[in-house]
Formats: structure tokens, C-alpha cells, sequence
């Protein structure tokens, strides 16, 4: 599967997604692919879940799809590139493999064969002084070392599990690392791998029975249940390739969590509280993401066509854009409830599905914006993790996941929502009061409306400062949606610049939707950033606050005036003072950007 024409020895690119183009030229060169964009779509779908950065300069990237002809492997090598590796280092060697859909036993087997050779230290440093494609084949094809047991045997026995979500590299890896561990430890350990060819070397309920404890290395849903009473250890596929020998010895010591299930028989999986908030949270903000951006583009488009008019705002009449328009809210209007049902589902699997996204849709109803959706989701998550629990009549457990746990998780979160409803209307009503009782043009003024702008982004309190601007136009004071026309913006292009400026800290993804983020802003669309807000709230808001905030203040120094109900960039014809406005964007901008990718960097250290 590695042949000399999938073989470059330098390559030239400088990022990520340089090297992924670079590789992808390399397969599609060789004969292998059919469709070299579509690949690339997948292998960067695959990033996008997790980076497949190793340690020790390593990075293997992969995907498995029908435009694949032949299984492959491209090998190159770099000066070095930030691949969002484990150990922070840069990667040097890559190797990306293409599996087609219907790759074979035998093909998963030769290219986990290839990989795992990776994790030996003479077999890296061979590649990385090879002079020629040739020394690459060789060093690739000797018989890799045999392990040696060791002379002195431990009590006890491990079993593990490894799956990740391709299947097709980082599973076998991790299995082979753990098992060579244990060879050279003198423990006994077994390991299922759940591949792309289906489970291998399957745990049986003996070994699950006499097993000491239990080690879980999987980024995909695995059968946990057949592990209920025994000591668990859940970590990410790549911790196992990192640190086998850790998670060996905390097994054997007996650290891990007893793994339970309900009288129901459902699981209740033994995790660190805040890393699976933060998956349930991820969950919904993926899902969410395509309809961001497909949303965004298409309201940003029918907008920039149509163009703007004093005291209308967006002025969209033609009946193609005014379609587009259409679509493009439709989107926006499935973006909270589906946000909300996926954070809903990750907690309770498919039962917490339609709670959530009703929850998401009241949100939307109430105008409880995105902030609103995230505490629907986790309500509707949690109450029908709740009722999955019960200890029903047998007669009842048929229909426990498609009728009582829907409509009762259904019905509690109606009845959440329509508490918080109230408050959020009185909440609007009160800040309204408060903002009428400032002095118009002044800079505190515009600093509270900027902060509020960027806050919740179509939320109630963003809401409460658009309206309240919007009504001053009709009032013959311009001077106050000024500063809110530059608020609009700043979350979105801050995003935007943030993703180019310190690409490192961000994801595939979340970079291409930093693409789409800055082009909303432009358009002044303020959603645009929200998939950033969800993902990471306690760096992203409190960053394009700030930004928005000082925009906001210095368009009211500069008597900036908005004549139309809009923001961004678009506005400008109908704007007084644009050379301030422009100042106002580009520093509230820069500030939001420069900020979180400070505060990201905290986070990584």
C-alpha cells in the first residue's frame, strides 16, 4: 500500500491544511483517489474531531470513503508543523492513509501493521535521516522487533477496549501500544479492537469476569454495559498511545470508577463531570455548526445583493434574494433547537433527542437566544437521563425510549421554559427602562449597549440594545445605533481574525467556520460567532465583549451615526462620521481577537 510514488520526501507546506492538500496531491498523483476535494473533505472531517497529532513528531492523518480506488498510504516529511500534536510539538512525519468503504480484513490489518510500527524510536529516527524513497521502503518493511517479555510476571489481568472514529489508525495503535507495554511490564492484558472492520479479538465474559480492572480508549460509543461492577478507566484512544503504561499500573493499583447501570439495565458511565459537559456541549455545537454558516452565508449574500436603506435597514425586494433571505432565517431558525437536541441526545442518547429540540424551539419562542438553548439542552438531557432510570413494569420497558421518556422529558422542559419565559419579559422590560433613563450620545451609554450587543447574540439582552436603537432612528437620534451598528460586527470578523491570527488554537472546523464567521460580520451578522460562544463561553464572550464594548465607546466619541436598523461594514452609506466607524470596527476587532487567542493560550497551558 506504501509504493514509491506515494513517497515525498520534503514537503513544502507550512500549515495544517497545507500539508493535508500536499499529501491528499501525493495519493491522487499515485492513481489512488477518484475525487482528491472529496477526500480532502473527509480527512479534514476526521481532524476536526480530534487532530491526529501524535507524540514524537508523528502525525497520521486518514479517511475512509467510496472516492478512495485502492487502500494507500502517502508518507511525507517535514522541517516541522504545528499539527495540534499531543506533546504541543511540531510533526515531522506523516503518514495519511485512504481506506476505501469496503476496505478488507486484510487491508485494516496492513495498514495497522504500518502504523503501529511507528511507536518504535529506532523505526522514527531511521525515517527521519532516510535519504532516499527507497531507505523509506525498507526501514517500512524489516520485521519489527519482537517485544520481550518480561522475566518477572505480575498479578493480576487487564482487558481493554480501543476505538476511535474512523477506525483505521489511532485503534490499532492504541491496542498494540498497550499490549507491548504489557509484555514488557510481565502483565497479562487483552485487547478488543472496534475497527472499521467491525470488533476484534472480542472480550468474552471470562475475561471480563477475572479481569482486574477494566481500561476503556475509545472517542466513539462502545458496549459499556457488559462492564457493570468492575473497575473502569475512560480515557481518549490517544491517551493509550501516549501513556500505556500509566493507565496499565493505575488498572492493576485499582483506580478507576465502579461502572453501574440502572435496574433498567442503562449505562451511567463513570466520567469526569466536566470533561463529559464539555462533549455534550461539543456534540450540539458540530451539529449546529452547518447551519451557522450555511445560514449566514445565505442572509449575508441576499443582504450584500440587495443593499441598505435609511430607516429600513436591509432592503431585500427582489424575489430571488428575498428567497435566499428565506432560507437562509429558516437555517438560523433551526440552529438553537438543534443545538438543544444534540446536547440533549450526547447525555441521553436518542430519548433526549426530542425534548431537546423542543426545549431549543421554546428557546427560541421566548427569545431566550443561544444561552437559552444550551440550558434547554442540558435540562432535557439530564431530566430524560432521569427517567431513563426509573424502575418501570416490564410490560412498560418496550416503550420507555420512544413514548414515556420523550413525552415526560417533553413535558418537564415545556414547563421549564415557560417559567423562564416571564422573567426574560420582565428582564427586557427592565433594562429597556433603564437604557430610556440615559443620557443619549453618551460614552457609558454606548459602552453598556456594546456589552449587550455581543453578549447573548440574538438573545434577549442583545434584543433589548438592537430595539431600543432601532427605536431612537425613528426619534431622530442616529447617535445611538452608531455605536451598536459597530457592536454588531466585532463578534464575528473578532472570531474571524482570531482563527487566522493563531490558527494553532483552533480546530479544522472551527477555522473554516472563522471564515464564514468574518464574512458574516462584514454583512453584520452578529450569529456568525456563536459557535464559538457555545463551544468555549468563559473565553469567547467575555473577549468580544470587551472588543464590542470599546468599539461601541469610541464610535460615540467619534458622534458616529447609523441611520438604518443594521450593523457592520454594509451600513456604511448611510452612516455619519465613516471614517470613525471604520477605526471603531477595526479596533474592537483586533482587541476581541488579540484577547481570546490570549486566553486560549492559557487554557492550553
Amino acid at each position: 500500500m506504501l509504493e514509491k510514488k506515494y513517497i515525498k520526501l520534503k514537503l513544502t507546506g507550512e500549515t495544517k491544511d497545507e500539508i493535508l492538500q500536499e499529501l491528499v496531491d501525493v495519493l491522487d498523483n499515485g492513481g489512488a483517489l477518484e475525487n482528491k476535494d472529496e477526500f480532502l473533505k473527509v480527512v479534514k472531517a476526521r481532524e476536526a474531531t480530534s487532530s491526529t497529532g501524535l507524540e514524537e513528531g508523528i502525525a497520521i492523518p486518514h479517511g475512509k470513503t467510496k472516492v478512495v480506488k485502492k487502500p494507500a498510504v502517502a508518507f511525507g516529511r517535514s522541517e516541522g508543523v504545528d499539527f495540534n500534536s499531543l506533546d504541543g510539538e511540531p510533526s515531522k512525519l506523516f503518514f495519511m492513509i485512504a481506506a476505501p468503504e469496503d476496505a478488507t480484513d486484510s487491508h485494516i490489518e496492513t495498514l495497522s501493521k504500518l502504523t503501529n510500527k511507528l511507536l518504535d524510536d529506532e523505526v522514527r529516527e531511521k525515517l527521519e535521516n532516510a535519504k532516499t524513497e527507497d531507505e523509506i521502503l525498507n526501514i517500512l518493511n524489516e520485521e519489527k522487533k519482537e517485544i520481550i517479555n518480561s522475566s518477572e510476571k505480575r498479578d493480576g489481568y487487564v482487558v481493554a477496549v480501543t476505538a476511535c472514529p474512523v477506525g483505521i489508525a489511532h485503534t490499532y495503535m492504541a491496542a498494540d501500544s498497550l499490549v507491548n507495554k504489557g509484555k514488557e511490564l510481565g502483565v497479562e492484558i487483552k485487547v478488543e479492537t472496534n475497527g472499521s472492520v467491525g470488533v476484534k479479538n472480542e472480550l468474552t465474559e471470562d475475561d471480563i469476569k477475572r479481569a482486574t480492572g477494566v481500561i476503556v480508549a475509545a472517542d466513539k460509543t462502545i458496549d459499556m454495559d457488559r462492564f457493570a461492577g468492575k473497575k473502569v478507566i475512560q480515557v481518549p484512544v490517544k491517551q493509550a498511545i501516549r501513556a500505556p503504561k500509566e493507565l496499565i499500573e493505575k488498572t492493576l493499583n485499582g483506580e478507576g470508577e465502579i461502572y453501574k447501570t440502572t435496574s433498567n439495565g442503562k449505562k451511567e458511565t463513570p466520567k469526569n463531570e466536566k470533561t463529559g459537559i464539555y462533549k455534550h456541549l461539543m456534540n450540539g455545537v458540530s451539529h449546529m455548526l452547518p447551519l451557522v454558516v450555511c445560514g449566514g452565508v445565505l442572509i449575508a449574500l441576499s443582504i450584500a445583493l440587495s443593499g441598505i436603506k435609511a430607516g429600513s435597514g436591509a432592503d431585500v425586494t427582489n424575489p430571488f434574494f428575498k428567497s435566499m433571505l428565506d432560507l437562509g432565517v429558516a437555517a438560523f431558525g433551526l440552529m438553537i433547537p438543534i443545538l438543544s437536541g444534540y446536547i440533549a441526545m450526547s447525555i441521553a442518547d436518542r430519548p433526549g433527542l426530542a425534548p431537546g429540540l423542543v426545549g431549543g424551539a421554546l428557546a427560541n419562542t421566548v427569545g431566550a437566544g443561544f444561552l437559552g438553548g444550551m440550558v434547554a439542552g442540558f435540562a432535557a438531557g439530564y431530566i430524560a437521563k432521569w427517567v431513563k432510570s426509573w424502575n418501570v413494569p416490564e410490560g412498560l420497558k418496550p416503550i420507555m425510549p420512544i413514548f414515556v421518556i420523550p413525552l415526560v422529558s417533553t413535558s418537564l422542559v415545556g414547563v421549564i421554559m415557560y417559567f423562564i419565559g416571564a422573567p426574560i419579559s420582565g428582564f427586557m422590560n427592565m433594562l429597556t427602562d433603564v437604557l430610556k433613563g440615559m443620557e443619549a450620545g453618551s460614552v457609558f451609554l454606548a459602552l453598556i449597549l456594546g456589552c449587550m450587543i455581543s453578549f447573548d447574540m440574538g438573545g434577549p439582552i442583545n434584543k433589548v440594545a438592537f430595539l431600543f436603537g432601532s427605536a431612537m432612528i425613528t426619534q431622530g437620534v442616529p447617535t445611538v445605533m452608531g455605536p451598536i451598528a459597530v457592536a454588531i460586527c466585532i463578534p464575528p470578523i473578532g472570531m474571524g481574525i482570531a482563527t487566522m491570527m493563531a490558527p494553532k488554537n483552533y480546530e479544522v472546523g472551527e477555522r473554516e467556520a472563522g471564515k464564514a464567521a468574518f464574512a458574516m460580520g462584514l454583512i453584520g451578522i452578529t450569529e456568525g460567532a456563536i459557535p464559538f460562544a457555545a463551544a468555549d463561553p468563559f473565553r469567547v464572550i467575555p473577549s468580544i465583549m470587551v472588543g464590542s464594548g470599546v468599539g461601541a465607546v469610541i464610535a460615540a466619541i467619534g458622534k458616529v451615526a447609523d441611520h438604518a436598523p443594521h450593523g457592520g461594514p454594509i451600513v456604511l452609506p448611510v452612516v455619519d462620521n465613516k471614517l470613525m466607524f471604520i477605526i471603531a470596527i477595526v479596533v474592537g476587532s483586533l482587541i476581541s481577537a488579540i484577547m481570546v487567542n490570549i486566553l486560549k493560550k492559557f487554557k492550553k497551558q
